[in-house]
């Protein structure tokens, strides 16, 4: 008898544009997604609203990663609106 074969893991909802805490504090805004030209990897478009308001770009499984460091245990953004 054979294994059935498990289903493909479904890829996390993209973030809606707007502006999230990172759990470290500091806020971004999300300005859209994407995807890696040659892997076609899911991508997280973002800027820091600090500093040098610099675009970042993550990849949409680490932007929506559960992370547990120190006293945090919870999402790596939270959406603020």
């Amino acid at each position: 008898m054979t294994e059935p074969t498990p289903a493909p893991a479904t890829p996390p909802a993209p973030p809606e544009p707007g502006i999230y805490r990172h759990f470290k504090g500091a806020l971004y805004e999300v300005v859209g997604t994407g995807r890696h030209s040659e892997t076609e990897e899911p991508l997280v478009f973002y800027r820091k609203l600090y500093d040098d308001y610099s675009f970042w770009v993550r990849p949409l499984a680490d932007f929506v990663a559960h992370v547990t460091r120190g006293e945090h245990d919870g999402p790596r953004f939270t959406r603020l609106h």
